[in-house]
């Protein structure tokens, strides 16, 4: 029995060291506040009496879990992940709903031309204007994802010229009078490129959440394409499903 008064047995005899190590510390921040520091590791090697590459396996899994994170050169409490659900909704009315603070950097504003892929899935010829819409997405200050939208030019040019890419494009878009339908949706886990990560503030070991979408409007004309990429310590998603 340890400190915490939890057995090693608890865990299961059989189990990795670090996956022992794991489930102790995870006892310790579920005591713990959002925003406490994290015990060091080497003060977790001397307690659990382990070594410091188990320690750091153990952290590494609770840290791709959302359970803690970095903050500076330590590591503290992290708070609850943003759940977003799998609706026509915008990432602005999932974070508003639960209480939390949307925002979103600009990293990409630009027309472009369409490839054979990207005119296909939005109804048009290949070479056709689109514009290319990609930002930084964020919840209470924290960056969670990275949204790159396509649309048609001919379609939304006016909306493009003056919409502000710190606002909703969702609410633009239905501002125009398209009103949104359906959606094909595809999710993956996969890891992110460099870039990804560091536009992110992650690393490219974390796991991160993809989605890729195609929406379509009441005539089933496509509205977008859109690759959100979330990071998986961050977000979760839900859905509601009936038979």
């Amino acid at each position: 029995m340890n400190d915490n008064g939890i057995g090693w047995g608890d865990a299961g005899e059989s189990a990795p060291k670090y996956f022992r190590v794991r489930t102790e510390l995870a006892a310790i921040i579920d005591d713990l506040d959002e925003g406490d520091p994290v015990p060091a590791e080497r003060d977790l090697a001397g307690r659990f009496e382990v070594s410091r590459e188990t320690v750091r396996q153990a952290v590494h899994e609770l840290l791709v879990e959302g359970r803690i994170q970095r903050r500076g050169r330590g590591t503290v409490v992290a708070g609850p992940k943003l759940t977003q659900p799998l609706s026509l909704r915008s990432y602005t009315e999932g974070a508003v709903s639960q209480g939390r603070v949307p925002g979103r950097e600009l990293v990409t504003f630009e027309d472009e031309r369409a490839d054979s892929e990207l005119a296909a899935d939005l109804g048009l010829a290949a070479g056709a204007a689109v514009i290319h819409l990609e930002r930084v997405l964020l919840a209470d200050g924290q960056k969670i994802g990275l949204e790159s939208t396509y649309l048609p030019a001919s379609r939304f040019a006016s909306m493009a010229r003056a919409f502000d890419p710190g606002t909703s494009l969702y609410a633009a878009i239905r501002a125009t009078g398209v009103t949104f339908d359906s959606a094909t949706e595809r999710i993956e886990t996969v890891l992110a490129s460099p870039r990804e990560a560091a536009l992110l503030d992650s690393t490219t070991a974390m796991p991160m959440l993809l989605l890729n979408r195609i929406s379509l409007d009441t005539a089933g004309v496509p509205i977008e394409r859109v690759r959100s990429l979330y990071r998986g310590d961050r977000v979760a998603f839900h859905a509601t499903l009936r038979e």
